[in-house]
Parts: C-alpha cells; structure tokens; sequence
C-alpha cells in the first residue's frame, strides 16, 4: 500500500451521523470509499431488492462464504485506484476489518462516531432509504446484527471517537477539526 496517501477509517452505527462525517471529508478533499455500497451492489446482482433483510443477509452471507474481513479485502483495490492523496473508507463494522487495514496502511486512522438509539431510530426514519428499518422492531434487529458482527468492538478501538447529539453544524465541525488533527499528525 502506497504509504504517501492518508487513510482514515469511519465507524458508527446507523443513523449515527457517518454521512456527515463523510459530506465533510469530501469537502475538504477526501475520496471516499463506501464500504455497504459493496455489500448493496452484491444484493443488486443476486436480483434481491435493497430492503435491510436482503442487505443483512447478503453481508452475512459474504462474511460467512469468504471471511469476517472480506467486505475490507474488496476496499484495498479501491484505495489503490482512487485518484485521491486522502481517503476516508466508511462503515468499517469488524476487528477482522480493521486488522486488515492497519496490516496494509501503515499510519490507519480510525474515527468512530456515536449516537443514542432513540435519535438513530429517528435520523433513520426521516432519512427514508430503502435499507432503512421501517419500525423499532426491525431497527433493533439491524442493531443486534451489527453488533454480533463485531461494531462495538471497533468503536470501542478507535483512534477519535465523536459524540453526536449535537446539530447538524456542531457535528459538522468537530469532524473538521478531527480530520484536520488526523492531518496534522500524518504530516510529522
């Protein structure tokens, strides 16, 4: 892995404020990697409609078929190819995943982000996606199987951890200034 570009790594649960952490780093000129966009594009191809079922089944299935740290494994071409110094890779969701990267990069960067249930199941619910739980009892299902695949474990070994419940604005900035010491210290 090329060690001349900055790689950081994002983790939080649903709903738990990933998109703005991402809508930040692509403004100050991040690519960005989706990791669940390969888990949707492998549900696409099984002809299965992007409903959180289907999705959590074909994420479960890949991890089953090829390893815990597969959904990783299909980033490192990525990183590679992205025409961007920076790049931030979302939805790291386990150890296996986060091992994999810090054995390729050698200076990984991991942000975590967090989020009560009550105000995810709310962002949630007025983000409207197709994947999104549509009631308490499927958010609580997509909670549990994020969490039986390790998610807690990786908040809990990453490198800044950021709390929101905050608006919009708040987030926006501590994210900022996240990225701009993530920077500060890759330049040393």
């Amino acid at each position: 892995m090329s060690v001349d570009k900055l790689i950081v790594g994002l983790s939080g649960m649903p709903g738990s404020g990933k998109s703005i952490v991402v809508s930040v780093a692509k403004n100050i000129g991040f690519g960005i990697i989706v990791m669940g966009d390969i888990i949707r594009e492998e549900t696409q191809k099984r002809g299965l409609l992007l409903t959180p079922k289907n999705i959590g089944k074909v994420m479960l299935d890949l991890r089953m078929k090829w390893g815990n740290n597969i959904i990783a494994e299909k980033c490192i071409p990525k990183i590679k190819k992205i025409p961007f110094e920076k790049v931030l890779i979302d939805g790291l969701r386990s150890l296996d995943e986060l091992n994999l990267f810090k054995k390729h990069i050698s200076r990984f960067n991991l942000i975590a982000i967090h989020s009560s249930p009550e105000t995810r199941f709310q962002r949630l619910n007025q983000r409207g996606r197709s994947d999104d739980p549509k009631d308490r009892k499927s958010f609580q299902e997509r909670d549990i199987r994020e969490l039986n695949i390790g998610l807690g474990h990786v908040i809990a070994m990453s490198d800044y951890l950021l709390i929101n419940e905050l608006s919009i604005e708040e987030i926006k900035s501590k994210s900022q200034k996240t990225f701009q010491s993530i920077e500060e210290k890759w330049m040393q």
